[in-house]
């Protein structure tokens, strides 16, 4: 499989979503790269489109390692992996510490992608949690048990590509993953695109405002 950018990537990946057309579906992206992917499957099923603000909470001498995460979508939920938390030994005030830095950043990212909207409401909807690709998982999972927490009726993660242990990971925490190709040798995300540009928070703030106009929740 391989993808032009991250617009292909979301245009081939709504065609795997039709069947949720008719379901109420809210897409979440993932910033900044997964909200590009995100628009494209938000266009195709002409559903409203959010962000969902998360931040890995880093082990204290690993930081790629994640010991849980900050994830924003209608207030802060702190999600953390007790398992891997017990057995490094982190402290309460350790997680404390580091989820107040994070949510100083997940606030100047509310304030520029949100720009006064308030979240779009999951409650009974069908919520795809949309990003440009999975590496570890770890962050896609803290969104989308932080998702889970907004009470909708069905939560999907879709990807163009992932690892299978992530895939499997996912697929016991929500109702469904669809994943374009499920890739044993990962290596880099951007081996599976011809162009992975960076992607500026200008970009975001456009593409949100454009589904916000275009294919926004009726009021």
């Amino acid at each position: 499989m391989y993808f032009n950018d991250r617009n292909d990537a979301g245009r081939q990946l709504a065609e795997r979503l039709t069947s949720y057309k008719d379901q109420e579906p809210v897409v979440l992206g993932l910033p900044r790269g997964g909200v590009v992917v995100a628009y494209e499957v938000a266009k195709a099923l002409a559903a409203p489109l959010d962000v969902v603000l998360v931040r890995k909470i880093g082990a204290p001498w690993h930081g790629e390692l994640a010991v849980g995460a900050v994830a924003f979508i209608d207030r802060p939920r702190v999600v953390v992996n007790e398992p891997v938390r017990t057995a490094l030994g982190v402290t309460d005030e350790y997680i404390q510490r580091v989820e107040a830095e994070k949510l100083k950043e997940i606030e100047r990212q509310r304030a520029l992608f949100r720009a006064g909207r308030g979240p779009l409401d999951l409650h009974g909807k069908t919520a795809i949690l949309v990003d440009d690709g999975i590496a570890t998982g770890a962050t896609v999972l803290a969104a989308a048990q932080a998702v889970r927490q907004s009470s909708p009726k069905r939560v999907v993660v879709a990807v163009p590509v992932a690892p299978p242990d992530a895939v499997e990971s996912l697929k016991r925490e929500v109702d469904e993953v669809v994943c374009l190709e499920i890739a044993a040798d990962l290596g880099a995300i951007s081996l599976f695109y011809g162009a992975f540009t960076q992607v500026e928070d200008a970009e975001v703030v456009a593409l949100l405002e454009r589904a916000n106009a275009d294919f926004a929740e009726p009021t």
